[in-house]
């Protein structure tokens, strides 16, 4: 591909709901462009931008994918972004380097969640978006309703710059109502021909909408309009590129991408009103030495700096990183620096990334998306810059995980394999965690939904040949006393010479403000345990306390006192007095009514109004004490302590009560009793285990 100036750059993002055809209109804009010389198509799984074989297989999104394509002078890179909320950290690591977005909308379900969702996104990022009403051939389709809609849900400066030339079976064109010309395909070519009759009532409608906004953009446009003096087309560009870029005008098109209509009036829309990243302005940066906070822009004068927000893990190929171009340029074959991790890199083997394929380039100037591959020390989120001027730019923040399950290998031994495919795989998906529970001796993955877990599961098997289930978590309960215990542990044992001989009576009582985990006390008067096993009968109790009476669950809130025993002068050793401490906890823990304590967390849920009394109703199933409710935005947040072994599912829980729109946090808190009836039966399931692993 051919080298272009930062104002001659492009850098789009599309994203929205799920299926209202994101991939399709990158597969259409490159057919356009003459990138391919055969439309691929979703259902065929021969699309470009949906390589990886579970997306193929699932026909959905699941990872960004870019597609640069050269439009009337203009690169355009375009990011094709999983419309799944699961994949959602995909979509905002994309988000953080475009500099305007596309959010397709179904001509027959209209405004969905995903779209109010990319819509806040957007308006949260502070960048410049359109509409493309799409499938206008399907049965049931409608523009105009679909259009009222858009702006009944995020105002009246949507405006829209195409309509369509019939609907459903009978849609065939678009009108552009900038150009004033009606584009059709026929074949596989765009056609463009005079505006058919009928139409003349709807354009003047909305030409009058686009004019309006044209001149509020400027005030020499504005002037000239309540002159009653006619704007020009060049004007009526001028003013809505005033307008799109500052986000006071949302264009709104319209098509079908899988008949490639309407797409040609896009494309246009995105080289005449869409920011080039010279037009973006300042952004901020940190000096990797001093800290201070420095502002730079887009521009190919100034030292290099890049930015890192996607990695790709192929085991062939190795480590792909994806990178915008701050500022600066960059060449093949430079040394740069990694100021995140105070590293250098080699940069050889300069690309640029569509769907899969590598386009070598020699330079990449500021504003381009671009790739290299093996970087040692790079991972998403970091800055690559000019050794002699580091600056570093701020991380990406991406949703915390919220759906945790244990993972073991289906075959014994394929632990290590595990653990380095997870190692991969996190440095890919920044959204995905992997921890080692010590206590309950499981490899937990915690991700932002179902789905995800489930393809990181098949991203093990096709990509590191190890084959997973996903089982629930253990939940780590701890048992502690409820009342005061004594009991005496004796260990003697004569077997010819030197003897075994400990003694001890402790009492056992429960810590009841929680100020400790675990207490020994030494009472001992008049040497009746010589002091130099008393240390003994300390670590004797230590080691028990791991392991309790009722289910085996680690002990806590217990105080031990040591106040009384005997020994013998030659067959007392540390040994015997640790084996007595031993007897003692097992009879007086048993005596002080042992009980099993769950781990409690404090939830916080972050819902639109409607959506309150199934989320208070839900959490009071789950066993959860509502703590209260306040307003937080255009949402309302709930405050509730909940037991964590009823949480575990409850992102899926949540995402299907709210239509995807709930969201929500939590937090240890403390510890409590477990309810009998429930007790009763983690009791039995635990012990069960135990007997097996025996």
């Amino acid at each position: 591909m051919k080298d272009y100036k930062t104002e001659n750059l492009r850098n789009v993002c599309l994203l929205g709901h799920a299926s209202a055809g994101k991939t399709t209109i990158g597969e259409a804009m490159l057919f356009n462009t003459g990138v391919l010389d055969r439309f691929g198509k979703v259902d065929d799984g021969t699309t470009t931008l949906d390589y990886d074989p579970e997306e193929v297989r699932r026909k959905i999104s699941i990872s960004a994918a870019v597609a640069p394509c050269d439009w009337k002078d203009i690169r355009i890179n375009v990011i094709d972004t999983p419309g799944y909320f699961d994949f959602v950290g995909e979509v905002i690591s994309s988000l953080d380097v475009c500099d305007a977005a596309i959010i397709p909308v179904d001509s027959v379900s209209g405004v969905e969640v995903g779209a109010e969702k990319a819509w806040d996104m957007v308006t949260q990022k502070g960048i410049p978006a359109l509409f493309f009403i799409n499938k206008m051939d399907r049965e049931n389709a409608n523009f105009s309703k679909v259009f009222e809609q858009l702006r009944e849900v995020f105002g009246n400066k949507l405006v829209p710059l195409a309509i369509p030339i019939g609907a459903e079976a009978s849609f065939k064109g678009v009108i552009d109502l900038i150009d004033m010309k009606a584009r059709t395909t026929e074949g596989n070519k765009v056609v463009e021909n005079d505006i058919p009759s009928g139409y003349e009532d709807m354009i003047e409608e909305f030409r009058s909408m686009i004019i309006e906004a044209a001149a509020q953009a400027d005030e020499e446009l504005m002037e000239k309009y309540f002159n009653g003096d006619e704007l020009t087309k060049e004007e009526i560009i001028k003013g809505l590129r005033i307008g799109v870029v500052c986000g006071d005008v949302v264009p709104v098109l319209c098509g079908s991408a899988v008949k490639n209509i309407g797409v040609i009036s896009l494309m246009n829309t995105i080289a005449n009103y869409f920011p080039a990243p010279s037009d973006v302005g300042e952004y901020k940066c940190k000096n990797a030495k001093s800290t201070a906070e420095e502002n730079r822009k887009y521009d190919v004068n100034l030292p290099f700096s890049a930015k890192v927000f996607k990695t790709v893990a192929d085991p062939f190929v190795g480590k792909i990183s994806l990178f915008k171009v701050m500022s600066g340029y960059i060449t093949s074959d430079t040394e740069v620096l990694n100021s995140n991790k105070e590293k250098k890199e080699k940069l050889s083997g300069l690309f640029l990334l569509r769907g899969k394929k590598q386009i070598p380039m020699t330079k990449l100037v500021a504003g381009d998306i671009g790739a290299i591959a093996k970087l040692q020390f790079t991972t998403t989120g970091d800055t690559l810059c000019d050794p002699q001027n580091p600056v570093t730019f701020d991380p990406v923040e991406f949703p915390v995980p919220n759906l945790t399950m244990a993972i073991e290998p289906k075959s014994k031994g394929d632990e290590d394999k595990i653990g380095n495919g997870l190692q991969r795989l996190i440095e890919e998906d920044p959204t995905l965690r992997v921890e080692k529970n010590v206590e309950t001796r499981q490899t937990l993955i915690s991700g932002l939904g179902e789905q995800h877990l489930e393809i990181v599961t098949k991203k093990l098997q096709n990509k590191f040949g190890v084959d997973v289930v996903l089982k629930d978590p253990k939940v780590p309960y701890r048992e502690t006393i409820r009342k005061s215990a004594k009991a005496e542990g004796k260990h003697k044992k004569q077997s010819g010479g030197h003897g075994q001989y400990g003694h001890v009576w402790i009492e056992f009582e429960p810590i009841l403000d929680g100020s400790a985990e675990f207490e020994f006390v030494d009472k001992i008067v008049g040497g009746v345990v010589p002091k130099q096993y008393i240390p003994a009968v300390e670590k004797g109790l230590r080691e028990c306390m791991e392991e309790g009476v009722l289910a085996g669950y680690p002990v806590v809130n217990v105080r031990c006192i040591l106040y009384d025993g005997s020994y013998h002068p030659v067959d007392s050793a540390e040994m015997p007095f640790k084996i007595a401490a031993s007897l003692a906890y097992k009879k007086g823990m048993a005596n002080a009514n042992p009980v099993l304590l769950e781990p409690i967390y404090t939830v916080e849920v972050l819902v639109p109004d409607q959506y309150m009394g199934d989320i208070i109703g839900d959490l009071n199933k789950k066993r959860g004490r509502v703590l209260g409710m306040e307003p937080e935005g255009k949402l309302q947040k709930v405050t509730a302590e909940v037991p964590l072994a009823e949480m575990f599912k409850y992102a899926i829980d949540l995402r299907s009560m709210t239509q995807a729109r709930g969201g929500f946090s939590m937090k240890f808190a403390r510890y409590e009793e477990v309810p009998a009836q429930i007790a009763q039966k983690v009791i039995e399931a635990a012990n069960l285990e135990r007997e097996k692993e025996q």
